[in-house]
């Protein structure tokens, strides 16, 4: 058996895990985020 996990969902909780808990990081973890998902959807 093995999972396939796709990186856009973990990445988006693990942002949203940090942004719960370290709101003042809001600003930094939205552009990373949106660069991760732009590189990773350029690779694909």
């Amino acid at each position: 058996m093995q999972l396939d996990i796709s990186p856009q969902p973990v990445v988006s909780l693990l942002a949203g895990i940090l942004i719960f808990i370290m709101p003042k990081l809001l600003n930094y973890i939205v552009a990373v985020y949106l660069i991760i998902i732009g590189v990773l959807g350029l690779i694909h």
